[in-house]
């Protein structure tokens, strides 16, 4: 009966191991293809700006207008993917993830004209840190932060509107909010690394009726979308924070 047993969950636990590996791979390939067109697109548009000359405030507001549309389109492809995931086919979810990690990339470039290199480096390297320190907390830890969720939802809420609320004042003043402007980072900083190990522990939560068809690899996509979003708003808070900015 034992052995009976054995022989049945061995192949459980494997799928459990193949969905972790999946999310967490996407995860790292929307991070790398985010990187690569963060990039390119900076690159690009340091040529631009180089060779517009007298035109080059005319080009560079032409290409905010890009970003904005961009940035719009990463939000409604967000809720996309979030609404549809159980519709939709794994290859459309697999494109839509694709396109949004390029749309992100494109948007990141910003950085490489507002912080050092030296400062994005450091924050890169401080974020991976911190997320592989906290997503492992979430794998192995014994208590159940799913109770946290809703608490955590609250803390995002809590962020957008004080973000709205900044974007608002600073209009009206015309002045840069500085200390607001911390002390969002520092909450973006706490809320989305106990998101971390949040959406961590979730995850393995799934994987455990993990079997191997299309839905489970919808949802694979679907958590690595999430993970991708705690690693990179870490890493724009910390730039916000501690980065050394360009003069």
């Amino acid at each position: 009966m034992y052995n009976e047993y054995q022989s049945q969950a061995i192949p459980q636990m494997n799928e459990q191991s193949r969905f972790m590996a999946r999310t967490y791979g996407w995860m790292a390939l929307a991070l790398l293809i985010s990187a690569v067109s963060a990039f390119i697109t900076a690159t690009l548009l340091a040529t631009h700006l180089y060779t517009a000359g007298a035109n080059a405030r005319a080009v560079y507001q032409t290409v905010m207008g890009f970003f904005m549309v961009a940035a719009i389109a990463e939000i409604a492809l967000v809720w996309w993917l979030s609404a549809s995931i159980r519709r939709i086919s794994v290859s459309a979810a697999t494109i839509g993830f694709i396109v949004y990690s390029v749309l992100n990339g494109i948007t990141l470039s910003t950085i490489f004209f507002a912080y050092d290199l030296s400062s994005i480096a450091g924050a890169f390297f401080a974020t991976a840190l911190t997320f592989c320190a906290m997503s492992l907390y979430g794998l192995k830890t014994k208590r159940n932060l799913m109770s946290m969720g809703r608490y955590l939802m609250m803390g995002v809420m809590g962020i957008v509107i004080a973000s709205v609320v900044q974007l608002v004042l600073s209009l009206i003043t015309r002045q840069p909010l500085y200390m607001l402007d911390m002390l969002i980072s520092a909450a973006v900083v706490v809320v989305f690394t106990a998101l971390t190990a949040y959406d961590s522990q979730k995850i393995l939560r799934t994987a455990e009726y993990a079997n191997g068809n299309d839905a489970y690899k919808k949802v694979a996509i679907l958590g690595a979308l999430e993970l991708y979003l705690d690693f990179i708003n870490i890493l724009l808070a910390l730039l916000r924070l501690f980065g050394k900015r360009r003069s």
